[in-house]
């Protein structure tokens, strides 16, 4: 069932599905097959892919995202990144993760930040989850297909462990139709990527940044520091000031030790 997005926008239609292990996997699966159904052909920069259910779906570095079902946005969204190239692969991820926060607080209505490097939280809690999974072949960058997960409606995160989540409804009182507001996150993507600013995107990025300035205890390789986040550079490192020394991190080179 194809649903057209929420503000009659010009991408394509919302593939709407009742149940679905991954949308990720769903739409990554399309993209790579060579013969292509009527409504594969139709699977372009733009095309996004909406499920009621996910049952498996994936987080970063492997974890999984567990979510009720009916409860809350398990949204796929297509991107033909070439306007970006390689060497600009962490715009991509400022790009989803401004959109992304952009539609959370527009009905949360409070103060939404970016935690690197791209969950979105609501005070200490994660709020969305983003996983940019990526069809490259050799030096060409083909295709970008961002996982979007947003707690909607869901109350009960009892089986969730390592972290504490929030959800619209917790914030707000209020319970909201799921699909509309995938059609919203899929046009905010489009909108922002086809407008986007390289240089601007991560001035914006880094004003939102969770914890900026402030100190956080993290650990490496088994041993505990603290330091101050100080930014995000265009290449995704993350910069935290140890005692006078300015260091960089890669994604996976260190946990956070808040949840």
């Amino acid at each position: 069932m194809a649903q057209q997005s929420a503000d009659n926008c010009p991408f394509p239609p919302v593939i709407e599905l009742l149940s679905i292990d991954s949308t990720n996997n769903y739409a990554l699966s399309l993209l790579k097959q060579a013969d292509l159904t009527e409504r594969q052909e139709t699977l372009q920069h733009g095309s996004a892919v909406f499920a009621h259910e996910q049952y498996a779906g994936k987080g970063q570095r492997g974890k999984t995202w567990q979510s009720h079902k009916g409860e809350n946005v398990h949204l796929s969204v297509v991107l033909n990144p070439e306007k970006i190239g390689l060497h600009q692969q962490f715009s991509l991820v400022a790009c989803v993760a401004l959109a992304v926060r952009t539609v959370f607080e527009r009905y949360a209505k409070s103060d939404i930040a970016i935690k690197w490097p791209n969950d979105i939280y609501f005070s200490n809690r994660k709020a969305c989850g983003i996983l940019i999974e990526n069809i490259i072949s050799g030096r060409d960058w083909k295709w970008a297909v961002a996982g979007i997960g947003m707690n909607i409606n869901q109350v009960d995160f009892s089986e969730v462990t390592d972290r504490q989540p929030v959800s619209l409804r917790q914030i707000t009182g209020k319970s909201f139709d799921c699909l509309p507001i995938a059609c919203e996150l899929r046009d905010e993507v489009l909108q922002r990527y086809d407008q986007a600013d390289m240089t601007q995107l991560m001035t914006e990025y880094n004003r939102f940044l969770y914890k900026k300035d402030e100190t956080v205890f993290f650990e490496k390789e088994g041993n505990r520091f603290a330091g101050v986040v100080k930014g995000v550079l265009p290449d995704g490192k993350l910069q935290v000031q140890v005692d006078t020394a300015m260091l960089s991190f890669d994604f996976g080179e260190v946990q956070w030790l808040i949840h």
